[in-house]
Formats: structure tokens, sequence, C-alpha cells
């Protein structure tokens, strides 16, 4: 009887608790309401302009694209809301303008929404005028229907609260580096219009924490953006130092504190200060934890030099990652387990390496011992029979005892134990201590003007940071860093520009047969770039300038190759010799002291 009561009561106090009043979720889906309505209008008007192009008028090309820009900032308001809540609903209005593969079933996805028609505006309007008029009409119908999104609708306030939460990240990586606008350079705009809408989401939340610091953040932020009248020129780590990284501690502060902490992605640690912490990414979600003591890393370490993995007893894992060069060997290609026999690629830096969802520059792997493994087997590289050698370490001294604390069990002991313990080493390779990692840790004297400078450069007007993403500096997207990103750069086979050939190899596409990934290769960190000459997957550049040259041109398209698929954009960047010259400054603030 007192069972059944017991029974009774609970499930009262659990319908109870399932109908208890939210703080601030009412509030969000109101708002996304009426931004919805305002982004359909916003839509209509972008259309109106469209269709009253006439290219000999200057001034109705002009005219469109102010329009693109208000639809663009309509859109900004619930961004955050569509992306969370509908992802798949919210591809059609913002993603890139360009032949997207989706991985694994390799389904192509058309390019569609507001950058595609930015991208269609700016090349050739009467050209393109049907495309992008298309393009309006089903954005039209689209947004109109927003609202129906609603219905049924129910979410939780950690649910709201983690929305905003990323929605500030994407603010801070990506809105202020112009990738969502290259063309319009409306990125300043798009974040304040960003912060001003989660600064109205989380009134209730602010109120409700009594959180007056954190409102002022968010005006602080504000006032910084709206002040900003040039794209170009706008101070960006002054802006990161000052007002933006302050502003996530502080929410994530008052949302730990209000027990409403919640992490469906799993990528990002909620508890590191800010995303330029070094603690800022979970390892797990990249395959495994941290823990310099453990005997397998230690054992990874040891057979990381372990010129008995491979077949002939010449080459190791450091062969071509050499610690004394930040993990790389400073050659095009690296030589095999055949003297004077090069392997296909370029070695690049196994730092921060463990920070990515592929391995090698093709991707081909998913993870660091499915890497190691291939590597080892490859009949090039090292030809290793890592099965036979397990036994005949496991005999010697040095490595029973590590062998016996990993696996206990000897006769379960395999082949599988020198992958897992190698990268359980590659993932201690992650060091942060460059001096722009002191920098942003709070020494305001670890860069030099022009460091500073080149960081402004880099994550706006240059464009670098569209691709090599901030904190970590490589394709790794954001702001939930689930995906690693491949580009197709049209990187030709050696540095002459003056008459380039492009590099006959085909990256991604000999192992993902799309036409889509012909030539694409995966985004690796610029961290330590300044100490791991030479560069590209061929090594074909040999010096950070003839890089900044390359991408300053606009790649090999930009240089005069047929490139149809480059996804990097083929228009010069024009820089002067200064700002590349301080944008390689910025680089070498990324070395990291070993």
């Amino acid at each position: 009887m007192w069972k059944a009561f017991a029974l009774c009561m609970a499930l009262l106090l659990l319908v109870a608790a399932s109908e208890r009043e939210t703080i601030g979720v009412q509030n969000c889906t109101d708002r996304f309401r009426s931004d919805a309505k305002a982004f359909a209008a916003s839509v209509t008007e972008m259309r109106i302009a469209v269709e009253q192009i006439d290219t000999t008028n200057a001034g109705s090309i002009a005219h469109a694209k102010q329009k693109l820009k208000e639809a663009r900032l309509a859109y900004k308001r619930i961004a955050f809301f569509l992306d969370y809540f509908f992802f798949t609903s919210s591809r059609i209005y913002n993603r890139p303008p360009k032949n997207e593969i989706e991985e694994p079933h390799l389904e192509y996805g058309a390019p569609t929404g507001l950058q595609y028609i930015e991208a269609l505006l700016f090349d050739n309007p009467g050209l393109h005028k049907t495309e992008i008029l298309q393009q309006c009409r089903f954005l039209e119908t689209s947004a109109e229907d927003l609202p129906a999104l609603l219905y049924n609708f129910k979410a939780t306030d950690a649910q709201v609260l983690e929305s905003v939460r990323i929605e500030l990240v994407r603010v801070l990586t990506l809105s202020i580096t112009g990738f969502d606008a290259p063309l319009l350079k409306s990125g300043l705009k798009e974040a304040l219009v960003s912060l001003q809408a989660i600064d109205a989401v989380l009134t209730p939340y602010m109120k409700h924490a009594k959180d007056d610091i954190l409102w002022k953040s968010f005006v602080s932020c504000e006032v910084s953006l709206a002040k900003s009248n040039d794209f170009d020129t706008f101070d960006r780590l002054d802006f990161l130092r000052s007002y933006a990284l302050p502003l996530q501690e502080r929410l994530g502060n008052m949302i730990r504190g209000m027990g409403l902490e919640l992490n469906e992605k799993g990528v990002l640690n909620y508890e590191a200060k800010n995303i330029f912490s070094p603690d800022a990414f979970t390892q797990a979600a990249f395959g495994g934890k941290i823990s310099k003591d453990s005997t397998l890393e230690k054992l990874g370490e040891r057979l990381f030099f372990e010129t008995r993995l491979s077949s002939n007893g010449t080459r190791s894992c450091a062969s071509c990652h050499n610690p004394a060069l930040h993990f790389t060997d400073g050659l095009p290609q690296s030589i095999g387990i055949h003297p004077g026999q090069s392997v296909r690629r370029n070695a690049p830096s196994l730092m921060y390496s463990s920070f990515q969802h592929a391995q090698f520059w093709d991707g081909r792997a998913r993870t660091l011992e499915e890497q190691i493994r291939t590597v080892i087997h490859d009949s090039l590289e090292m030809n290793g029979k890592p099965a036979e050698i397990i036994r005949k370490l496991a005999r010697r001294r040095p490595y029973r005892r590590l062998f016996r604390k990993v696996s206990p069990n000897r006769k379960a002991l395999n082949d599988t134990i020198i992958y897992k313990a190698i990268a359980a080493y590659v993932r201690t390779l992650q060091p942060f201590t460059s001096d722009f990692d002191r920098y942003m840790a709070g020494n305001r004297s670890a860069l030099t003007d022009r460091q500073v400078n080149g960081f402004n450069l880099f994550m706006g007007k240059a464009q670098c940071a569209t691709c090599h993403f901030a904190p970590l500096f490589n394709g790794l997207i954001p702001p939930t860093y689930t995906l690693t990103e491949f580009e197709i750069l049209g990187t030709t086979a050696t540095d002459d520009f003056l008459r380039p050939k492009a590099s006959p190899d085909q990256g991604r596409f000999e192992t993902r047969p799309t036409p889509y990934y012909r030539g694409a290769f995966k985004t690796p960190t610029v961290r330590n770039a300044a100490v791991t000459a030479p560069y590209m997957h061929n090594g074909a550049l040999g010096s950070l300038e003839k890089v900044m040259e390359f991408y300053d041109k606009g790649g090999g398209a930009g240089l005069g190759l047929a490139i149809p698929e480059q996804t990097l954009p083929s228009t010069p960047l024009n820089l002067s010799d200064e700002e590349k010259s301080d944008i390689v400054a910025f680089l070498h603030s990324l070395t990291d002291h070993l």
C-alpha cells in the first residue's frame, strides 16, 4: 500500500515538474515568431529589389545588395534558434555558396540561400538574374512558413541557453571574420545583430539570476561593434580580449550558477573560461583523454621512436615527425622505407593533429589509430608487420613492464595496442605555449604591434580565418566543431607562379569519388607554420611569403589554372607587401615554445 502511495506521489511530482513554468522559453519562442515574420518581409523586399535590377543602372544593383544585407541582418536574429532546434530546416537559408557533399553517404547538396545570392549578385547580376530570383522566391516561400515550426514545439531553459552560448561562439569565430558574407563585408553588423538577439533572449535569465554584470558585458560588446564602421580595419583582437571573451566567461558562469548547463554536441568544454583557453575542447570528442602520466602514453612515446616497427629497422614515426622540427621533417615529401624514394605527400606537423575528425591530407582515416595503423602497414612508408613485432617487443625488458600494465592478460596482447599507445602519445602534443597563447591568457606584452595587426588581417581583410578557424586555426568548423573541412585550392605543382602548373594529386577524390572532391585536401592548422616549411600537401611552397602570394592571387584559379570547382575565392585579395608581412609576423607568434 505504502509503495503504491509513494509511486503515485512520485508520478504527481513528475507531472508537476514537467508542467513547471520555464524562465525564458516563452520569451524565446515569442521573439522567434515575430523575428521570423520580419525576416520573411525582408526577403520579399529583396526579391522586389532583384526584380528591378537594370544592368544599365548601377543604383539598382546597389539597392539589391542593400536589401540582401538587410535580409541577412534579419536572418541573424533567428539563426541561433534555427541552427540549434531545426538544423535541417536552417540549411536552406545560409549554406555556403558551393557544391557540398554530405558524408558519409556522399549526398550532393546544391548551393542555396543568402550566401549563394551574394555570390551571384557580386559576380554578374544581369547574367544571373533569373537564378537569383529563383533563390529569392524559394526563400520567400520557406520564410513564410517559419512560424509553423513552433507547432507542438517544446524546449527547456537549458536548451535555450546552450543555443545562445553556441551563437556567441559563432560571433567570435565566424561573424567577425566575414565568413558568411565576404563580399558584402557585413560581418560586423551581423555580429552586432546576433548579440542583440541573444541579449534579448537572455533578459529573463539575467533578471532571474540578478546578473547585472552580464548585461553590462553585452552592452559593452554591442557598443564596440556599433562604433566600427570599417570591416577591414576593425581591431578584432581588442574586441575579443576586452569585450567578447569576458562576456563568454560571464555567460558560462551564469548558466553554471543556475544549474542549467547542457552540452548536446560534446565538443566544446563549457568549463573552460573561453574559446581561446587551452582546455576549450573536450578530448573525448576526438577519441580519448589526456593524462600525461599514463602508462599508455609512455608506451606510445617509446613506440613513436621505435625503428623495429619498420620492416628493415630503419624508420620510426619520428623519422618523418621529428620533435626537434615541431614533429615534421622539413622535406617536400618524406623519405619512405626504400632509400632515396619519397612518399606521395608532405608530412604535416603532428602537433594539434588530434583536433580533427579526419586524418591524412585526404581525410581517409577517421581516427589517429586508423592513421597510425595505415602508415605502419604501408609498403612505401614503414612496411611493418606489427602483429609479429608486438610479440618480439613484449620479450624485451623495457617494454615488458609497460605492456603488462596496459594489457595484464599477455594472451590478449596484439598489434592494436601499438596503434592505441602511439595515438595516446600524439594526443598529448597540444602545448598551447606560443606567444599568441600567452597573449590571450593575459600577457599583453607577448605580441608586437605588427603581430597584432597581422592577427586582425588574418581574421578579417585577408580572409585566412574563413578556412583556418579560430582558435585552433585549422579546418575544424565552428561553432560546434563537429566537422573537418576540405578545400580545393588549386595548389600548384611548384612555386613558379609565372608558369603555373596544377598539382596532379586528386586528393580526397581518390577515396571519395565525386567531382566536388577533385583536388580537395584537409585544412591543416597554421599553428607552428613558421617553423614547419615546406607547405601544402606536396610541399611545393617553401616559405610563408610564397604561401601568402599564392592566396593573395586567388589560388590556382586566380593564377589562371582551370580549376572549376575551386572553393577558395579566385578574386585577388590585393594585400600590400606590409600587410602580408604582418600576417607572416602573426604566424610566427603561433610557434610553440617546446
